[in-house]
């Protein structure tokens, strides 16, 4: 499954309602044991008999025995976790439409839930199509560094340092000098303490896009511009951010204050993406395509490389497309209107790719 597959059920699922509390979502975290789930859903089955309504009775009891057998189907849980929803969807009362989706996660899921309500708990699996990226977080100061990330729109805290610097006012008959040596001395100490863990969090996190640095003026820019973090990550710092609390609160700080860079990288990488087309269209038009009824064939001739698709073309559109790519490997590239290339290329039928072979 990917993101589309997974926006296309939520947007499904959305669309029910139950007549009582009597629609099931279950959500089986990852590495949670997929019996002990089995377990809690069957003592459920003894608690919904008290349930005073004879229709909800049934129907819950139903979608219970429904989400047990579908469990003990699997011999473990998914490698992300799943999530199960189920009910009677039926919109004539007294009729049967008993439903259930089971859904292996795309990544790794992070809560346990079972809930009976009117609608289905959608909540985490739109949480994880926000999470296509994350960006490392660190606030800092001379006494203590906070690490942390940021996955959509959660903020994880990770690690938390402290220096052991001395406070300005120093131990009698050190002289001013000596002093200063000894707290310098502890500071690029905790500075490469602070590149060390980070280079253990991040360096190998694949959807690592980026990374924010927040602090007082002078520390945050000690710290950078004495190169202490590796190449690589020095490269994947886009924001330095004066932030006055380096405790886990501020973190969310270091957030709300990027919020702007954030919206700008996302842009920028669309825009480049769009740029890209746009270059292979002028110096390699052999390879590049534009229009509905070409990109077509090309897609029905295994010939897409990328596929570059308009986010304001139907629902319906999208989703044909993304299934002809999809059958034949292509990238697929969504590009929204809110920069003026995107509506640029909207105009020009918002439907494009980039060939893997002359056609």
């Amino acid at each position: 499954m990917n993101k589309e597959e997974l926006f296309e059920i939520i947007e499904e699922l959305e669309q029910y309602k139950g007549r009582a509390t009597e629609l099931i979502s279950v959500y089986i975290p990852a590495g949670q044991n997929i019996y002990t789930v089995v377990d809690q859903l069957e003592a459920e089955k003894s608690t919904a008999k008290n349930i005073k309504s004879t229709s909800t009775k049934k129907n819950v009891g139903n979608a219970l025995d429904k989400i047990t057998r579908q469990l003990k189907e699997y011999k473990k849980t998914p490698e992300n976790g799943l999530a199960i929803f189920c009910g009677n969807i039926s919109k004539i009362e007294g009729q049967d439409d008993l439903r259930l989706w089971a859904i292996e996660s795309i990544t790794p899921l992070k809560i346990r839930m079972y809930r009976c309500a009117k609608e289905f708990v959608l909540e985490p699996l739109k949480e994880i199509l926000e999470v296509s990226e994350v960006f490392g977080l660190l606030v800092m100061d001379r006494k203590e560094a906070t690490i942390g990330l940021l996955e959509g729109k959660r903020i994880e805290f990770l690690q938390k340092m402290t220096s052991g610097v001395p406070s300005k006012v120093r131990a009698g008959g050190q002289s001013s000098q000596r002093f200063h040596r000894i707290t310098e001395g502890l500071t690029k100490e905790f500075y490469k303490r602070i590149a060390n863990e980070m280079k253990e969090i991040f360096f190998n996190m694949p959807k690592l896009k980026g990374i924010l640095v927040g602090g007082p003026i002078p520390t945050k820019d000690e710290f950078l511009d004495g190169e202490y973090l590796t190449t690589n990550l020095r490269q994947k710092v886009m924001g330095k951010i004066d932030v006055g609390d380096s405790s886990e609160s501020g973190l969310k700080e270091l957030v709300e204050k990027s919020a702007g860079l954030l919206a700008n990288h996302e842009r920028t990488q669309e825009k480049k993406d769009i740029e890209n087309f746009f270059q292979h269209l002028g110096k390699n038009p052999e390879k590049t395509i534009l229009g509905e009824k070409e990109t077509r064939r090309a897609l029905q001739l295994g010939a897409v490389n990328i596929l570059f698709l308009s986010a304001k073309l139907s629902k319906a559109l999208l989703k044909e497309l993304k299934e002809l790519a999809d059958n034949i490997g292509s990238e697929i590239k969504i590009v929204s209107i809110d920069m003026t290339e995107g509506e640029q290329f909207y105009n020009m039928s918002g439907i494009g790719a980039i060939l893997r072979f002359r056609i």
